[in-house]
């Protein structure tokens, strides 16, 4: 089993940066791919980025603002998202899985364990 924390949410103006984290305990969590989503209210859960093994992806919609990392030693994987906008708004959360390399992961049925998530304002 792996426990999943997200912190690091908040208000930010437009243009402003936030860093997510991504605590995870249970197991050791470095061989996991570990997924960023969110969702909005009234809106669908949508795939943000993707850290598999030392790769990562992102959607188009986040892609050159945000960047995953991790600290295998400290079992945390970072959500860094900068020049955000007021449609960043949601509630994000990390997710992890063990790693196949047949799949994307860009899907949430890819996951096994999520967080509780961290809510993200974006005011304009």
């Amino acid at each position: 089993q792996v426990q999943l924390v997200e912190s690091g949410g908040g208000l930010v103006q437009a243009g402003g940066s936030l860093r997510l984290s991504c605590a995870a305990s249970g197991r050791t969590f470095s061989s996991y791919v570990v997924g960023w989503f969110r969702q909005a209210p009234g809106k669908e859960r949508e795939f943000v980025g993707v850290m598999k093994w030392s790769a990562s992806s992102y959607a188009d919609s986040v892609k050159g603002r945000f960047t995953i990392s991790r600290d295998n030693a400290k079992n945390t994987v970072y959500l860094q998202m900068n020049s955000l906008k007021p449609e960043d708004t949601a509630l994000y959360y990390c997710a992890a899985a063990e790693a196949y390399y047949w799949r994307t992961y860009y899907q949430s049925t890819d996951y096994d364990y999520w967080g509780q998530g961290t809510q993200v304002t974006v005011s304009s």
